[in-house]
């Protein structure tokens, strides 16, 4: 398993080890590569890589579906047993931490109340997630404690979860800060923190020049709404800003760079509560200094 930040090369190692080892597949663990034709703003691999190493965990569902972590769990899970099967290794990517610790460490799905989450979507646009994030400290401290006051869209699944279960969020799955022996081998790409700033702001202007803007636009031209998940993705809902009409292109970018940095900050909290991974410090090159911990 390679693991690490957005924008830190992680896809890049994997690849180059795949190619590598022609017994290798690819899973990937990203909440927004699961979305067909979001493939620009989310660095999904191109037809070409996908045509050299099998993929899995891509293009699963269209932008107008909510997608869960229940629902990559199942996918995953099945394309784990396929790949073993064929007699073939997999080897997982991504920085979605809890997809992969649903896949490291199984837990149980909450159930889904429609009904409960779309009031509680509605009152989100009216007050804000802070006043939601400080409803869900009442009822469930320890959830509540585990994501940001403006992450809307974890904050309403783990309310509508209490409200329709009467349970606490937090009671689902094994507890977070629990880290027993596993059979996966993590692998960690950490960069010092300027240096990740930089990468991020350059592959942000590299997405605009590949097309992010005309993707976005065609996105927001298909008959079926994109869905709130999808519209939340780093990216997308900032260019959607800037298409109605809410502010500049620039100003959409600049946005863009500074969320990008802020959630690979709340990424690196993640992953260093666990004891299991192992850390590659990576200075210049991440295919060259860790690809040999991965042969290793």
């Amino acid at each position: 398993m390679v693991l690490g930040p957005t924008a830190s090369g992680k896809s890049d190692v994997a690849m180059a080890f795949a190619e590598r080892h022609a017994d290798v597949e690819i899973v990937a663990a990203d909440a927004m590569q699961v979305y067909r034709r979001m493939d620009i703003g989310t660095a999904k691999p191109t037809l070409a890589e996908q045509a050299v190493v099998r993929h899995h965990g891509i293009d699963l569902t269209e932008p107008s579906a909510d997608y869960s972590v229940g629902d990559f769990a199942r996918s995953a899970g099945a394309a784990l047993v396929d790949i073993a099967d064929r007699g073939r290794r997999a080897l997982l990517v991504g920085g979605t931490g809890l997809y992969l610790r649903s896949l490291t460490d199984p837990m149980e799905m909450p159930g889904r109340w429609p009904e409960v989450r779309a009031a509680l979507e509605a009152r989100e646009v009216a007050t804000g997630s802070a006043a939601l994030h400080a409803e869900l400290a009442h009822l469930d401290p320890l959830a509540a404690s585990r994501m940001e006051p403006t992450n809307a869209r974890r904050i309403v699944r783990a309310l509508e979860v209490v409200l329709g279960s009467g349970r606490p969020f937090s009671s689902f799955g094994p507890g977070m800060e629990m880290y027993p022996p596993i059979e996966f081998v993590q692998i960690g790409l950490r960069w010092q923190r300027e240096r990740l700033t930089l990468r991020i702001a350059e592959r942000v202007h590299r997405m605009v020049e590949r097309g992010l803007v005309a993707e976005v636009e065609s996105l927001l031209s298909e008959p079926a709404e994109l869905s709130r998940t999808a519209r939340q993705a780093l990216g997308y809902k900032e260019l959607i800003e800037h298409l109605e009409g809410r502010c500049s292109l620039d100003a959409a970018i600049a946005t863009v760079i500074l969320r990008t940095r802020q959630f690979a900050v709340r990424q690196e909290r993640w992953f260093r509560r666990d004891p299991r991974i192992r850390w590659v410090d990576v200075t210049t090159d991440p295919v060259a200094e860790v690809l040999p911990v991965l042969e290793e």
